[in-house]
């Protein structure tokens, strides 16, 4: 094997996998930083984004890249009218409570999307899409786009936590919630923003994964190891710990099938969450602990 088969056949695969993921542990890593709790419905609410943006296709005909905002606005009123709804009355109750109710509304959001959508595989767009060859690698524009968008929402991300009022009310809720109530930011203004954030990624996640291979009803829950994996490995509650481990555990997905057979690489990402809570908890970027 020389190494541009090895770039062009896993590991421009594992970034683009990678970016996928690290869109969806953004998400879980702002959810716990700021809750305290881990969001087991994650994946779902990844699937269901992508499917809206499957319903926006069918029904106006729009490009799929168009279809994408629709989504992600869609997905995070979706993620705010659930924590209203279901997770609020829960704040005081012990989180493993809140934990359980995520999973099921996990298999809520699930049930939805099969009976609107059905359980049968869909894709954007028919076709074969080859790839564009840039000096030995070849890309296709879809891979361009996952790695640009992720850019994209995290960088945009990350300015609005360090430059804006409310980023910053956010940070200082992930630091510590009572000092910063006591503060007077209004926490439930800030619990708000963290679901339209975490929702919007999500949809970003699932759409990215749909677009690059095909769409499922259960795709959200086979990425939901390997998300919390990523915000593990990175240090859950860091934002740049998320997109470095989503990478990694991209990238080793994609490597793991040098040695092992393709239908066990998800076993990388169980494999690397394990070995990352026993040795180092806070993962790599020190984070905090869940």
């Amino acid at each position: 094997m020389d190494l541009f088969e090895l770039l062009n056949f896993y590991v421009i695969p594992g970034i683009v996998l990678g970016s996928i993921y690290a869109l969806g542990a953004v998400g879980i890593t702002l959810i716990f930083a700021i809750l305290r709790y881990a969001h087991l419905a994650h994946g779902d609410l990844a699937t269901f984004g992508a499917f809206v943006a499957l319903a926006c296709v069918t029904a106006m005909g729009v490009p799929p890249l168009a279809a994408l905002p629709i989504a992600i606005l869609v997905t995070a009123a979706i993620a705010v009218g659930i924590d209203k709804v279901f997770y609020e009355h829960l704040r005081e109750r012990p989180k493993i409570v809140t934990v359980m109710a995520s999973l099921g509304i996990a298999l809520m959001l699930r049930s939805v999307v099969q009976v609107v959508w059905g359980v049968d595989t869909q894709t954007y767009s028919r076709g074969i899409v080859r790839p564009e060859d840039y000096f030995g690698l070849r890309i296709r524009d879809r891979e361009l786009y996952t790695v640009a968008a992720l850019i994209v929402l995290v960088g945009g991300l990350q300015l609005f936590l360090t430059r804006s009022k409310w980023g910053k009310a956010m940070r200082a809720m992930s630091d510590n919630p009572n000092l910063a109530l006591l503060s007077g930011i209004d926490n439930r203004k800030v619990v708000m923003l963290t679901w339209v954030i975490a929702g919007g990624l999500c949809a970003a996640s699932g759409f990215f994964l749909g677009y690059n291979t095909e769409i499922k009803s259960m795709m959200g829950w086979h990425m939901l190891l390997p998300m919390f994996a990523a915000a593990i490995l990175g240090g859950v509650g860091r934002v740049e710990g998320a997109v470095l481990g989503g990478l990694i555990v991209g990238i080793a997905e994609e490597l793991s099938v040098l040695v092992i057979p393709s239908e066990y690489k998800a076993a990388m990402a169980f494999a690397i969450l394990l070995f990352m809570l026993l040795v180092r908890p806070t993962g790599l970027l020190k984070g905090k602990v869940l």
